[in-house]
């Protein structure tokens, strides 16, 4: 019995030491916690796509488009155009000529306009028909008055953006000069008077051009009711320089140059193809 006392108590005394051994060793350091992941922060709301900006209301009606054309054009030049670009634009588009045409009037209506200026191309006949011209639009109330020749081809809807981003109360001459300096005239005043110069830019009529109606009604003065035809006169210069005459000699307003008007003086084989439907 004493010895089975003795066995237990040097166990009890081993298993003392072991634990002590075990209490002086270090206590194992916690592991590293692994960083939470980075959270990715939620994307910024999307703004609304940018609205373009709103043009002002100006309609197809608002613009009256003058062709001038001469009799012997009606077939080869005028028969295209009505099958192109003035079906689409039918009720804007005023074809100004010099001689009567049935046919033409079928498919025009009160739209044709026979000037009955000469069908000589001069001076005095091209004068003729513009005076002819801007006193139908006067009277036709329309906000825009754009001229073109029977040999231009015009984009209606590209012609409407290019105008909605003017106002038709402003002194608007829009289009395209022939030369790259100012014209130099000499002006002559009625009864053998005094004689000057005058310089002013113009827009060729080969490229058409376009007027508000605000700059239109300031230069009645020197071109409503045959005044053109005596304005022009003053400086011996077809329809497209008188025009610019009014404009940048008499009034003093200036041509605002568009590239995206377009003559037969140029290589229009140049323009690239995707631009051809802006022009």
């Amino acid at each position: 019995m004493s010895r089975a006392r003795g066995l237990l108590c040097r166990a009890c005394l081993a298993l003392a030491a072991a634990l002590g051994a075990l209490l002086l060793l270090p206590l194992p350091l916690p592991l590293p916690r692994a960083p939470a992941p980075a959270r990715t922060p939620a994307p910024a709301p999307r703004a609304p796509p940018a609205q373009p900006a709103a043009l002002p209301g100006l309609r197809p009606d608002d613009v009256f488009i003058a062709v001038k054309t001469t009799r012997k054009n009606h077939g080869p030049r005028l028969r295209l155009l009505l099958r192109t670009w003035i079906s689409r634009a039918r009720r804007q588009t005023f074809i100004f000529t010099d001689g009567d045409d049935p046919e033409l009037a079928l498919q025009g209506g009160s739209r044709v306009i026979n000037t009955n200026c000469s069908a000589v191309r001069t001076r005095q006949a091209l004068c003729c028909k513009m005076s002819v011209e801007y006193d139908k639009f006067l009277e036709s109330g329309r906000k825009w008055f754009c001229h073109v020749d029977d040999d231009n081809y015009v984009n209606p809807e590209s012609l409407l953006r290019l105008l909605s981003t003017f106002s038709p109360s402003q002194d608007v001459y829009l289009g395209r000069p022939s030369l790259d300096h100012p014209i130099e005239a000499t002006e002559r005043v009625q009864g053998g008077g005094t004689v000057t110069t005058v310089k002013f830019w113009f827009a060729t009529g080969g490229a058409g051009f376009c007027l508000s109606r605000g700059l239109a009604l300031k230069m009645s003065p020197w071109a409503s009711l045959g005044s053109f035809m005596s304005t022009a006169e003053r400086v011996r210069l077809p329809d497209d320089c008188t025009v610019g005459y009014i404009v940048e000699g008499l009034l003093g307003a200036r041509l605002l140059h568009s590239p995206l008007f377009h003559s037969h003086l140029e290589n229009l084989q140049g323009l690239p193809r995707d631009a051809v439907l802006q022009q």
